[in-house]
């Protein structure tokens, strides 16, 4: 993955980890979700697929795992190139 897609990641981790010690997302089972929508099998798969997933997991685990005491669960879905499905997940 290159150093650039990975900030971004991290940038994204961190922003959601901000708004949630900010009081903005309250999770009543003390775990935090970050969902990944992203083409898993499609033509796109290679460029942002379970790559994509993995590299979120990883940052998660270089922040410690948790945020304000909370665990960190990273989620995926695909919605397979298709507006519908996305919108369903």
């Amino acid at each position: 993955m290159s150093i650039t897609k990975r900030s971004h990641l991290l940038a994204a981790i961190a922003a959601v980890c901000l708004s949630f010690a900010a009081g903005a997302a309250r999770a009543e089972d003390g775990v935090l979700r970050v969902g990944i929508i992203t083409d898993m099998s499609g033509q796109y798969s290679d460029g942002n697929g379970p790559g994509s997933v993995i590299a979120a997991q990883m940052a998660a685990e270089e922040i410690g795992g948790t945020v304000a005491g909370r665990k960190i669960e990273i989620i995926s879905a695909d919605h397979q190139n298709k507006p519908d499905v996305a919108t369903g997940i």
